[in-house]
């Protein structure tokens, strides 16, 4: 394998790896934000109140791109990794 080829295939994974997660840091950072505003605007300072919401939004998103993340990374290992780990 030459240096180039190596190169290229590390920077396809790493714009996989950045194109899969996307959706969830998304909604965490969004759920986040509406949360602690949520607080500052209430006075409430409960810890549970920042992590559960964040929890459930991560996981319902999650369930709803796995489809997406799934077809995203057995294309990218069928097209690009198991070809040269095979020697073509």
């Amino acid at each position: 394998m030459s240096e180039a080829l190596f190169y290229d295939v590390l920077r396809q994974g790493l714009w996989i790896g950045f194109l899969i997660s996307i959706p969830i840091l998304t909604v965490a950072l969004v759920t986040g934000l509406a949360v602690g505003l949520f607080q500052a605007l209430t006075s409430v300072q409960e810890m549970t109140l920042t992590f559960v919401p964040k929890l459930a939004a991560i996981i319902g998103v999650f369930w709803i791109t796995m489809a997406f993340m799934s077809e995203t990374l057995v294309g990218f290992f069928q097209t690009t990794l198991i070809p040269i780990i095979a020697g073509g």
